[in-house]
């Protein structure tokens, strides 16, 4: 029942609007300040490499991510000083908009995820909270948003080739 409520209800579609603009605003400035403030994320990376989260014996708990960091991200951290700022950018834009906002949704938790994987707490459990309101929701907490066009056309153009691709098969 509450599913369905917050999956197709209007009244709910407006409160998942203020909660996807409250978070879409915290992402786009955050990720605005590290594009227009320059951004390294060097040290952060090296940090979370030096001082693992780690269980009660003292062993890190997410050795398989330090070790992603150490083999991928940091021998590529031009890139992660790239795609990082723009993806908060992009997520908390597409939040704002209200346009893909399960995409960017996924992808704003993927990132929160990282953060926690990495040690940092911050406000990540508040927005991962919230996140998986927005991410359960589907396309109701982009009702009152760009989602509002956006989906739907994409549903017909995408299932137009789907069709045609179903009818040359059979």
């Amino acid at each position: 029942m509450f599913a369905n409520i917050l999956r197709e209800n209007k009244i709910a579609a407006g409160i998942l609007a203020v909660i996807r603009i409250w978070l879409g605003y915290a992402w786009m400035t955050a990720g605005w300040g590290k594009l227009t403030g320059g951004f390294d994320a060097s040290g952060y990376l090296n940090n979370a490499v030096a001082n693992p989260v780690t269980g009660p014996d003292g062993a890190p708990v997410y050795s398989w991510y330090v070790n992603f960091l150490e083999s991928f991200a940091l021998p590529n951290i031009e890139l992660f000083n790239f795609i990082v700022p723009l993806g908060e950018f992009l997520v908390g834009l597409g939040l704002i908009l209200g346009c893909l906002t399960t995409a960017a949704m996924f992808f704003g938790l993927v990132m929160n995820f990282s953060f926690f994987l990495a040690g940092t707490v911050s406000h990540n459990p508040t927005d991962i909270f919230f996140g998986f309101i927005l991410l359960f929701a589907g396309f109701n907490a982009g009702r009152y948003g760009l989602d509002r066009w956006v989906v739907p056309f994409l549903r017909k153009t995408f299932n137009k080739k789907a069709d045609t691709t179903v009818s040359k098969v059979a």
